[in-house]
């Protein structure tokens, strides 16, 4: 990471939790995408068939997408949309719980593993962006201005 980016993200953790909510916000809408046109060779590479009906997972993949949208909401505006930030670091804790409990109770799949270990990271760096800004905020706002 370049010196610059690291000062201005560790130093202004606004920006910091902003930049983690855009990269899952991207995340989504990518896998959003994914599930609604199903690329035949990536459903292949992660070990699923041909699905007879679709229906369902472009059901997935538009909650994916609106999921995204609430995440851009709170890297927009993190004071306005605090409780989006806290409703994702849920929506992930969420997600990680059912896809281990799905990969290891009815169907073992890497790629169900892999999303569920990188839905803990984004969630886990939301958390830990999240309570990086709030020590700053709380910080700040106890110091005196005739410090």
């Amino acid at each position: 990471m370049g010196g610059n980016l690291k000062k201005v993200l560790f130093k202004c953790p606004d920006k910091l939790l902003s930049a983690v909510l855009y990269l899952v916000a991207l995340h989504s809408f990518l896998m959003g995408l994914t599930l609604i046109t199903q690329p035949a060779f990536l459903m292949k590479l992660a070990g699923f068939g041909q699905t007879c009906e679709r229906f369902f997972a472009t059901q997935g993949g538009v909650f994916h997408i609106l999921i995204g949208v609430a995440y851009l909401m709170g890297a927009v505006n993190s004071e306005k949309y605090h409780y989006l930030i806290v409703f994702s670091i849920i929506v992930k804790a969420v997600a990680t719980l059912f896809l281990m409990v799905y990969c290891f109770a009815v169907d073992f799949k890497w790629i169900i593993l892999l999303s569920g270990i990188v839905d803990f990271i984004m969630g886990l760096s939301i958390f830990i962006a999240l309570q990086n800004y709030l020590h700053y905020q709380e910080y700040f706002s106890s110091r005196s201005i005739y410090e």
